[in-house]
């Protein structure tokens, strides 16, 4: 049997290796961020309030560990508007790429990272966005408010203006 060595958490759920063909998965540790963006994994549905115009509407967050546990894709429908957003760790730090409804695709690193928070914040140095000619996310944040309930807030840069969003959200799945 042939071993490929590529990084990946070992799944207290999943004790048995795992296998593509005859090639075995090894597994190491992920980053502390990466394991805090697993612990949301299932849907959560909520409410945002848009910070720029006060509309409320539905929102649906939904985490799926994939890549035999080497990143974990967040579907995003936002007042139907669906989206992505994938979480990986590159050289044991967690790098967040967003694929915008608004046309861009920031990329993101770990402002901050403890039990209950998860805030991460555009990494200038992978992304050429400007606030001049371009809209985009420029930072993230889940906070943990209950087992079950968290806050989502994130900021905008919507044709040269800062904006902030804010949803709370309940685990539904």
């Amino acid at each position: 049997m042939a071993l490929l060595l590529l990084p990946m958490s070992g799944l207290a759920t999943d004790p048995d290796p795992i296998t593509i063909g005859d090639v075995e998965m090894l597994s190491d540790a992920k980053s502390e961020g990466f394991e805090q963006v697993r612990e949301k994994i299932g849907k959560w549905e909520g409410k945002m309030t848009q910070g720029l115009s006060g509309e409320v509407f539905d929102v649906t967050y939904d985490f799926k560990l994939t890549s035999g546990g080497n990143t974990i894709t967040e579907t995003i429908v936002e007042d139907g508007v669906e989206m992505l957003t994938t979480y990986s760790d590159e050289n044991g730090e967690l790098v967040v790429r967003h694929y915008c409804a608004l046309g861009t695709e920031p990329v993101f690193k770990v402002n901050e990272v403890s039990e209950d928070v998860v805030a991460i914040e555009l990494d200038k140095s992978r992304t050429s966005l400007h606030a001049e000619h371009h809209s985009f996310v420029t930072a993230m944040s889940w906070t943990l408010t209950a087992k079950d309930a968290m806050t989502f807030e994130n900021t905008v840069m919507l044709d040269g203006e800062l904006t902030k969003n804010k949803a709370e959200l309940r685990r539904v799945d």
